[in-house]
Order: structure tokens, then C-alpha cells, then sequence
């Protein structure tokens, strides 16, 4: 019985956790996609850098949102202090573990399942991350030949004699 608390606990918070990650991204991406936008054409260095900035802010601000929700559940359940509930949940999802706190044993294989967890949804950040940046440098790369190639052929317009 004790096993069935612990695995559907776990269950609706994992549920809960991918849920506020995909909120998350979904509202990152509908705030981000107006940048990538073709009328766009160059954001520069001074301006993608801003925007990954505000991109892992949101991301650093998604995942203390995660660790909260478990956060709340040890609370609840688990531990006296709000403290120790987030001192427990964010080493738990940061895999750090230190084991000065721990859970009690009802409920301690909770504490490897929001580790599993938090590697899977920094996982997700990291990868949008990469895909955004990649983004950023081909788009720039892009826009640098178009330009080179239309200074190319200015310059041959221009130095041509035309009889």
C-alpha cells in the first residue's frame, strides 16, 4: 500500500512538472517567435545576447517554479520547515543530494524521482537553448553571405566598363 501512495504521488507530480515545463516553453516560444520573424533582418550581437539572456531567466524562473511544486508537496507531507522542503527539492532536482536532509522513509524514493525529473526538464531547457542559439547563427551566417554576395556584385557592376 505504502508503494502504491509513493508511485501515484510521484506519478501526478511528474504529471505536474512536464506540465509546467511545456506551459512554460509554450509561452517562451510564442514570446520569442516575434524576433525570428523574416521582416527581422539583424538582431546583433548586443541583441541576441539580451535575448538569451531573457530566455534563461524565464528558464531559471520555470524550473524554481518546479522545484516549488515539489517544494510544497514535502512540506505538506514530509518536513516541518519550508526551508528544508526547498533545501530538499532543490537538491533533489539539481541531482546534488547532499543527504543532510532527508526524506522520511515513506516517502523516499520521491527524492530519485524529482532527480530524474530535473535532469529531464533542463534537459528540455538546454536543448531549446542550443536550438535557439543555432538559430541565431545561422540566420547570421545567412545574412553575411547575402550581404557579401551583394557587395560582390556591386563592386562588379561598378568596375566593369561598359562599352
Amino acid at each position: 500500500m505504502i508503494f502504491v501512495r509513493q508511485a501515484s504521488s510521484a506519478v501526478v507530480l511528474a504529471t505536474l512538472t512536464l506540465s509546467l515545463q511545456c506551459a512554460g516553453l509554450a509561452a517562451v516560444i510564442a514570446w520569442a517567435r516575434p524576433r525570428f520573424t523574416s521582416h527581422v533582418r539583424r538582431l546583433g550581437p548586443v541583441r541576441s545576447a539580451m535575448l538569451l539572456m531573457r530566455l534563461m531567466t524565464a528558464f531559471i524562473g520555470l524550473h524554481v517554479l518546479e522545484t516549488l511544486l515539489w517544494a510544497a508537496f514535502y512540506r505538506w507531507l514530509c518536513f516541518p520547515l519550508w526551508e528544508s522542503a526547498f533545501y530538499f527539492s532543490a537538491a533533489s532536482y539539481a541531482t546534488v543530494g547532499y543527504g543532510d536532509v532527508v526524506l522520511p522513509q515513506m516517502w523516499r524514493t520521491l527524492g530519485p524521482v524529482e532527480s530524474i525529473i530535473g535532469v529531464l526538464m533542463c534537459g528540455l531547457s538546454a536543448s531549446f537553448l542550443f536550438a535557439i542559439v543555432s538559430r541565431l547563427v545561422d540566420r547570421e551566417t545567412k545574412l553575411s553571405r547575402e550581404n557579401a554576395k551583394a557587395h560582390t556584385s556591386y563592386i562588379e557592376r561598378e568596375t566593369i566598363p561598359t562599352i
